[in-house]
């Protein structure tokens, strides 16, 4: 037995700066690397002065357990070790059973993330699991109950009501913020969570407004060796190093991303070899099967995040004596002298020898423990399984927010409003909407790429300033300083998922992607996260914030990468308003109310409408709203309507007019909002004039129009006196050539065209 067991050694910890001896194990080796020995980072201009660092090794080494393990700590942390497997174990029996529908264990795993959970505080700290993290989030009181009503499915479960698969882990009151299964996603949101905090801290009007954050706060963020190979793992830590945040990174490296070791999906084998120069990042290793070398670990990485030194990260060698998960076979990838070799360095089976070994407890004391675990984790199994499942007419609770309605008569001041000042461009009205609401709101921050006015603000007295490729975040930096307005890396996932982590703190990110055309990198923040976020998690979770856009064609030399206009891809997910004004003055208002809205809001801005005089406007109230969901009727007929939006409304304009002197009298619905869109307003008009045309730029082929002609034809099919037409894109991408964009875009005359077609069916 023991020499399964003498690894792991009960040891005072050690009054000097240089930790106790690590184990001989060369793949569990600890080094440490001294931020003292590492170039400083350039400091952030608006951040305020802090101390030097101090050097991790010599931090003070306080946790829950005192100056030594005792007893009843390493009992404890051995109870929630063994919960944990005997957890697993009940699910894999309960999968075997058919009576819960998928598995992913945390075994092997279980010693560091006890130790996590030993020295970070639940409710207090804020946590960014990833799904092996079973055991922290029992060792952060998470119940047996809780863990196993998740992998029953009940509405109950407090992870996410029955929405996901188990051990996806979130739960509001211990700050455990809702996992997804993307790989890695979490990672900038722990970022953006951290952000946060530093921003409250150089903000002081929002110490007024929100009341959640504390000076000593850390953020703690887990992932595989495997999620090592995605960008957004180096997104994370750049800008984590760059801002100096309290993120504190656990790397629970079991050798095997699925069926692909490590060697092959990382340079070298070891990823924290990989990132140690990172400026201010503290990168510690440990074994981390061996609960106290483990605990000692965490415990300086914590304490170093909670000083302000910087992040942390820590990789801990842990082993998977199971599959991946129930889905997968790992005897078809592993040899059974490799898979014997491993067992021999489970956590659990040595702790417990070591516990009886050094003394601390008695094998009927451990048996004891064991019987007792096992009793409650089927007592908890047998209540899950009582548990009512979610009611079917719950599945659309949630997909938008059921406190704040954007559509309400709450958000419509439009009727009535009184204009002042010479007219603005559609820049110039969003950018006072911009100017209004940071005024009225503190928890709102701006920022993206060339976002700031300029980002070295001791030239801002000397240098007209950027504020955006196209002008319309212009000044604001100068208004509300570096703090509230701030340029991001060019790395379009950081925006978003920084976004959702502050937007999950209470605070309101408005940020912009410079060009529609190069979303897609932040795809998976958008789609995987940020609609999802309030839907899988109950409502538990939300991330409110606005994704400006700026989108579309008709500039004459944007060609393939600087004129996509593809909604559709949008419009489709739920959870994600889509808002698309084509004038000034409904840019400002719609702005203001995605703003104020409560849910994530992608507002789209055409960039050929930026500055087109024909959609000018006066300047309304700093309260103007419009309500998500109601059309703009803007021209008045009785022969045909032309439901549209964007830069379509304009050439459906001038199509119309010419239809007029031809005798035919031409209504324009302008949708302004895609997501919702005015289904009453549409039914009116069609109703009406019995003819309709669906024009927008989106391609023809399954484009957004798309779904508006099948809703027509299928609810108003006994309205209509002629097929439902459409006016849309080619099929292709937009050409950089003038003549060729002129044949690929609608064009007033391919609008004309149809009005005329249409008419005489």
């Amino acid at each position: 037995m023991k020499t399964d067991t003498k690894v792991l050694k009960l040891v005072p910890k050690s009054t000097s700066p240089t930790p106790a001896k690590p184990q001989s194990d060369e793949t569990a080796k600890v080094e440490e690397i001294s931020a003292a020995s590492m170039p400083a980072p350039a400091e952030p201009i608006s951040r305020p002065s802090t101390p030097q660092a101090v050097p991790p090794a010599s931090l003070p080494k306080t946790s829950k357990a005192g100056d030594l393990p005792d007893s009843k700590l390493l009992i404890d942390m051995y109870r929630t070790m063994y919960l944990s497997r005997r957890i697993d174990d009940k699910e894999i029996q309960m999968k075997g059973q058919n009576r819960i529908f998928f598995q992913i264990s945390g075994a092997g795993h279980e010693a560091v993330l006890v130790a996590a959970g030993v020295v970070l505080k639940p409710g207090y700290d804020w946590f960014y699991p990833y799904y092996r993290d079973r055991a922290l989030c029992l060792q952060l009181g998470m119940t047996p109950l809780e863990q196993l009503l998740s992998a029953v499915g009940a509405e109950a479960d407090p992870n996410s009501h029955g929405r996901q698969m188990p051990s996806h882990w979130g739960h509001k009151k211990l700050n455990i913020v809702s996992q997804s299964s993307p790989t890695g996603t979490q990672l900038l949101q722990a970022v953006g969570c951290a952000e946060a905090s530093y921003r409250f801290e150089l903000i002081p009007e929002l110490k007024k407004r929100i009341k959640t954050f504390h000076d000593d706060e850390v953020t703690y963020v887990s992932l595989g060796e495997g999620t090592t190979s995605e960008g957004e793992f180096w997104e994370a830590l750049n800008t984590a190093s760059n801002l100096k945040l309290p993120v504190v990174f656990l790397l629970e490296d079991n050798g095997y991303a699925i069926s692909v070791p490590v060697e092959v999906q990382t340079a070298g084998g070891n990823a924290s070899r990989l990132v140690e120069n990172f400026p201010s990042l503290y990168v510690q290793r440990c074994d981390g099967t061996d609960p106290i070398e483990s605990l000692e670990t965490m415990r300086r990485a914590v304490e170093y995040a909670r000083r302000r030194q910087g992040p942390a990260l820590v990789h801990a060698k842990v082993i998977r004596p199971y599959s991946h998960s129930l889905s997968d076979d790992e005897k078809l990838y592993r040899s059974d002298e490799e898979r014997i070799s491993e067992n021999e360095r489970d956590p659990v089976k040595r702790f417990g020898a070591l516990l009886i070994d050094e003394g601390v407890i008695d094998q009927d004391g451990l048996q004891k423990i064991k019987d007792e675990i096992d009793a409650s984790v089927s007592e908890a199994a047998d209540q899950a399984l009582a548990a009512a499942q979610p009611a079917p007419d719950t599945a659309l609770n949630f997909v938008f927010s059921p406190d704040v309605d954007p559509t309400s008569k709450e958000f419509d001041t439009e009727d009535g409003a009184q204009l002042s000042g010479n007219p603005g461009t559609m820049v110039d009205l969003i950018n006072r909407t911009l100017h209004t609401e940071m005024e009225r709101d503190p928890s709102i921050v701006v920022f993206g790429e060339d976002v700031a006015d300029c980002s070295r603000e001791q030239y801002l007295n000397v240098v007209k300033g950027k504020g955006g490729v196209f002008k319309v975040t212009a000044n604001l930096q100068r208004k509300f300083g570096g703090n509230r307005v701030f340029n991001s890396p060019l790395a379009e996932a950081n925006i978003v998922g920084r976004a959702i982590g502050m937007a999950t703190r209470g605070m309101k990110p408005v940020v912009e992607i410079q060009f529609f055309d190069y979303i897609w990198p932040a795809m998976h923040q958008i789609r995987n996260e940020l609609a999802l976020l309030r839907w899988r998690s109950g409502n538990d979770w939300k991330a409110p914030l606005v994704i400006r856009v700026p989108i579309g064609g008709y500039l004459k030399g944007g060609a393939v990468y600087h004129s996509q206009s593809g909604v559709s891809t949008f419009t489709q997910i739920p959870g994600l308003r889509v808002i698309y004004p084509s004038n000034a003055l409904d840019a400002n208002g719609l702005l203001r109310t995605a703003i104020r809205c409560d849910d994530p809001v992608m507002f789209l801005e055409h960039k050929h409408l930026y500055r087109q005089a024909y959609n000018k406007s006066a300047y309304p109230p700093d309260d103007f709203m419009i309500p998500f969901g109601k059309a703009k009727k803007v021209r008045e007929g009785k022969d045909l309507t032309i439901v549209t939006y964007g830069a379509l409304v304009q050439r459906s304009i001038v199509a119309a007019k010419q239809a007029e002197q031809e005798g035919t009298s031409v209504e324009i619905i302008d949708l302004r909002s895609l997501v919702p869109y005015d289904w009453d307003a549409i039914v009116a008009s069609v109703r009406k004039t019995n003819r309709v045309i669906v024009a927008h730029e989106d391609s023809l082929s399954f484009g957004y129009g798309a779904e508006i002609a099948a809703r027509i034809a299928d609810e108003l099919f006994l309205d209509l006196d002629a097929p439902v037409r459409r006016v849309c894109a080619l099929d292709t991408f937009v050409a950089y050539a003038p003549q060729l964009e002129d044949a690929i875009l609608p064009q007033s005359s391919d609008v004309a065209k149809a009005i005329a077609e249409l008419k005489a069916y």
